[in-house]
Parts: C-alpha cells; sequence; structure tokens
C-alpha cells in the first residue's frame, strides 16, 4: 500500500513518536510509507523521525490556527500527494481538515481518511465535526479505550468505525540487559538500587508527588536513591520539593537523557505516576519493552494494559502513600522485581510491540480499500 501519515507537531511527543513508529514499522513490512511534517520542526520533530528509522518525509506548512495562504498551498500540495496515496492517516486537526478538503479536489477516487486521537478530550459534535467524522472520515484509531468511549458518547461515529490500539514501542531498542556502570554512576545509582521516573519536568507527571513518597519512606528510616529524568518548566519546583523534604543527597535531577535505553537498563525500579490520564505514554510502553519492574498510576491506558501485580504494581494516582507502600514492596522482593520486569517484557512483545501496531494498522486499511 502507498500511505501518506500527516503530523503538525512542533516538537517530540507521544503522538510524533506513534505516528513516527507506525510510518517504521509500516515500511518494514513492505509498504511505501511517506511521514509529512511540519516545515520548520528538523532539529525538533524531523531528525528525530529519521532517528526512529522513518526513510520517507516530505514537509508541508501545516500552519496554526487559519492562515488562507498558507492553508491554500497545503491543499494544492496534498491533492497531487492524495492522488498517489491509498491511505491518509492523520494526527491532529489542523491536518485532519486539510486532508479532508483535499480529497475533494483530486479531481478522481479519494483515498479513506484515518485519524488517530491522542489526548483524552472529549471531541464536541457540532455541525463541522458532524461532517468531519461523518462524511470525510473513514475510520479512528484511538490510542486508549476510555477515548474510544468518549467517542462512542458524542455519536459522531458508529462503534466499527473507532478502534483502540493502545502501545507501539520499539522492543528492539528498548530491550532487558545489563546496567552500564557508568550510566547508574551518573544517574545517582552506583552501589544501591536506583528508582527512576522518566518524564518531562511538568505538574501532571507526579513528581511532587514521588517527594511525597519518599518523604513517608525517610521518616521510616528508607530513602532510596532516586532519579527523575527529563527537563522542563516545572524543574524549579521539583528541586525546591527535593530541598524541602531534605533529599537533595537521594534524588537526581539528571536533564535530558539521549541515551534513554541505556538509561531505562540501569533502573531497578521504574515510575509512570501522572496525576491524570496523557493518552498514550510513549515511556511506559518502553519500560515494559525495556522489561522494567514497575510502579504506575491507575489513571489513562494503565488499567487497561495492565494487571496490578501481574505486570507492575497499580497505585491511586497522587497517592502518596500507596506509592510508598509500593515502592518499599518492589525494593524489598528482588524475586517479585524479576518477575514483574519479565512479565513486562513478555506484554510489550505480544501486545505492544511497533510490530504489533503496524499489523493491526494493516489490517484495518485493508478493510477500508476493500469497502
Amino acid at each position: 500500500m502507498r500511505i501518506l501519515h500527516l503530523m503538525s507537531c512542533r516538537g517530540w511527543s507521544s503522538d510524533a513518536y506513534w505516528a513516527a513508529r507506525a510510518c517504521r514499522e509500516l515500511e518494514r513490512r513492505g509498504h511505501a510509507v511517506t511521514l509529512g511534517c511540519k516545515r520548520g520542526t528538523d532539529d525538533r520533530v524531523i531528525d528525530r523521525a529519521r532517528e526512529e528509522g522513518v526513510t520517507r518525509i516530505e514537509t508541508f506548512e501545516l500552519a496554526g490556527g487559519l492562515r488562507p495562504a498558507l492553508d491554500g498551498a497545503d491543499l494544492r500540495r496534498l491533492a497531487r500527494a492524495l492522488r498517489d496515496a491509498d491511505v491518509v492517516h492523520v494526527h491532529r486537526g489542523k491536518e485532519h481538515w486539510l486532508a479532508a478538503a483535499a480529497g475533494y479536489l483530486t479531481g478522481g477516487r479519494r483515498p479513506p481518511v484515518v485519524r488517530t486521537r491522542h489526548i483524552a478530550q472529549a471531541v464536541r459534535p457540532h455541525a463541522a465535526n458532524r461532517w468531519l467524522y461523518r462524511r470525510a472520515t473513514a475510520l479512528v484509531v484511538t490510542v486508549t479505550e476510555a477515548i474510544r468511549r468518549q467517542y462512542l458518547a458524542s455519536g459522531l461515529l458508529p462503534p466499527e468505525r473507532v478502534v483502540a490500539l493502545q502501545g507501539g514501542a520499539d522492543v528492539e531498542t528498548y530491550r532487558p540487559g545489563p546496567a552500564d556502570p557508568s550510566v547508574r554512576r551518573r544517574l545517582g545509582g552506583d552501589g544501591e538500587p536506583l528508582v527512576g521516573l522518566v518524564s518531562g519536568l511538568r505538574v501532571m507527571k507526579g513528581h511532587q508527588v514521588v517527594v511525597d513518597a519518599l518523604a513517608r519512606l525517610a521518616s521510616r528510616g528508607r530513602t532510596p536513591r532516586v532519579v527523575f529524568v527529563g527537563r522542563g518548566t516545572h524543574e524549579p519546583a521539583v528541586l525546591a520539593a527535593i530541598h524541602r523534604a531534605g533529599l537533595e543527597r537521594r534524588v537526581t535531577v539528571a536533564g535530558f537523557a539521549p541515551d534513554l535505553p541505556a538509561v531505562m537498563a540501569a533502573l531497578d525500579v521504574a515510575l509512570y505516576v501522572p496525576l491524570e490520564s496523557d493518552g498514550m505514554s510513549r515511556v511506559l510502553f518502553e519500560y515494559l519493552a525495556a522489561g522494567r519492574p514497575l510502579v504506575a498510576a491507575r489513571t489513562g491506558v494503565v488499567p487497561e494494559v495492565l494487571g496490578d501485580g501481574v505486570h507492575a504494581l497499580l497505585v491511586p494516582a497522587g497517592d502518596a502513600g500507596a506509592l510508598a507502600e509500593a515502592l518499599e514492596r518492589l525494593l524489598d522482593n528482588a524475586a517479585l522485581r524479576a518477575r514483574l520486569g519479565a512479565a513486562a517484557r513478555a506484554l510489550a512483545l505480544e501486545r505492544y510491540s511497533g510490530a504489533r501496531l503496524a499489523e493491526a494498522l494493516e489490517t484495518l486499511y485493508a478493510r477500508l480499500l476493500v469497502a
């Protein structure tokens, strides 16, 4: 098949990763796949997509808001591109509208439009969206079952035209392996078990909850080594919270890590503790692929894909006490860590690899083309 993915992301995010991973894996399955990106995002998006293995990239304006001149140029280019495409797959609202409109300018057959919804935010069933989804969209793919239910509640599409596909980690890059001692030293875990949270430093990601849990453990004489890997606008607040709790010598804020697979391999326990759903989190599935024993908050995709005590220890979102207990339980039980890590890796291979995602997309695309 000839497949065009369109992605207007201005920076690297879970939805950008999802699109790039899908393109790479579909190409591996023998399809001709092009990823259309926003012009001017070379260092933030396009270079990262190439690092993921995407080989065919084109740029479009994909301007924010209504920009008649730029949108007109995109419409003309897209109309030409759609003549050579069997399927067009879009990831955000801007390209969704452009692809739907461009289909009417092809002068012939319109390829089916597939939309992936990456965020847990209800779609409003106003008149424009009713046309967009009922008349111009063949299929919606959501990254969680909860987002799928939002679509069904809106009445915009019948159930058979909304499918949930969670996951899509690169299980070859992220795999269980021995920790590099130099990486562990850099992260602050030399000689001691190391707990890690890989995430942008933002309020909703739960860093404060982790600090509160560590303070509870410290009051009981337990102070594990912890590393926060990532950067973001919330970093000053995170550092201040660590200082108030007196944990500066036990918690490292390591910043951006270009060697993320090596970082994950260095963790004895991984954390995924957002305060609310953030759609499909890339790092959650990378933890699974890397075989990390995991403590995860019951939010978003977590309760859909993970069994408590089977693949991870699950705790209520925002509950520092429950997080402290789960951490203590894992740190005290090497056999439990090994069992959960092995189950996580097996789950990623069976259901949530990029290859599985591409296989499912291939099947969905093929059904659209014979409908």
